[in-house]
């Protein structure tokens, strides 16, 4: 077995009590910007949505499992890869959405709906593509890992702060106005600490396999969005819609995997490294994608005949 996978960074459990309510209040905060009305546009427009998701949660979970068949990494690193497909969009991904010129409304609502969606979506992925790896279904097994368990702190993690989050902004729409912007610079102040901290705890390993790591991480990430673009082109959707969908699938909520990563494995080396350095290179892919398309105005969306 390679020393990576025999690496674990251990936590107390009161730092764990701790890590998890930032990431409840992270996403208390991302939910301050949320209304009904993102998963009522659902409705009125299944479509989008419904191809974004399908990219979201079951393309780029196969996707990942294949690279992991080509490339066939050390398996804690192979768990990180899927572990990180199977978590749902980052919440910067309405900001780059909205500075590459996509349809900002969809992201939005891939967003609610992706982290709602993610309470049972994130431990089934882990749970189907890990086991059908056998590297990592033996590490799955090790651990003991009980997908109702991974579950019920999904929802703790995502679900319940988002509910409080959304009733706050309805019930008390100013004082969610006054904690919107703060809150938002927080959460991207503890997910530059998670990722941070995830890296200087593994630093040694880290250099040592740096070259794969990010091999690994810039090709994988490469898919994602590829994936997000694709999915959205064959499915007949504007350029516009394209662009978000892209972003969507590209931009993974990383700081969710670190904490899963903490509470159930045990902080294993190989994981936390994997997800971490996604971390830092999908804001830098994302950034530089959206900058190349903030450049150049979407295609129009072709209008349908009149019968």
């Amino acid at each position: 077995m390679n020393p990576i996978d025999l690496v674990s960074l251990n936590f107390n459990p009161q730092s764990l009590w701790a890590l998890n309510a930032i990431i409840g209040l992270v996403m208390f905060g991302v939910a301050l910007d949320l209304r009904v009305s993102d998963f009522r546009g659902a409705l009125t427009s299944p479509k989008p949505v419904l191809i974004g998701l399908a990219a979201q949660f079951v393309l780029l979970p196969a996707v990942t499992f294949l690279l992991v068949l080509v490339l066939r990494p050390m398996p804690s690193i192979a768990l990180g890869m899927m572990l990180v497909a199977a978590c749902p969009g980052g919440n910067v991904s309405n900001f780059l959405a909205h500075y590459a010129r996509g349809n900002t409304a969809l992201s939005v609502t891939m967003t609610a709906i992706s982290t709602a969606v993610a309470v049972v979506m994130t431990p089934l992925n882990l749970s189907l593509w890990g086991g059908l790896y056998g590297p990592t279904d033996a590490i799955l097994k090790s651990v003991a890992l009980d997908p109702l368990d991974m579950l019920l702190a999904v929802f703790l993690l995502l679900g319940l702060p988002m509910l409080l989050g959304m009733g706050t902004a309805y019930r008390f729409p100013a004082l969610a106005a006054r904690l919107h912007r703060p809150m938002k610079r927080f959460s991207l102040f503890v997910f530059a600490l998670f990722v941070l901290g995830a890296l200087a705890a593994n630093w040694r390993y880290f250099l040592d396999y740096i070259g794969f790591v990010l091999f690994a991480v810039i090709a994988h990430n490469a898919l994602a969005l590829a994936t997000g673009y694709f999915a959205a082109r064959a499915g007949g959707l504007g350029e516009r819609d394209r662009r978000a969908v892209s972003i969507e699938v590209g931009i993974q909520n990383s700081a969710l995997g670190l904490i899963l990563i903490f509470n159930f494995f045990d902080g294993l080396g190989g994981m936390a490294i994997i997800t971490a350095a996604w971390g830092i290179w999908h804001l830098i892919s994302g950034l530089t994608l959206a900058s190349i398309w903030s450049r150049r105005p979407p295609e129009p969306a072709l209008a349908r005949p009149s019968p």
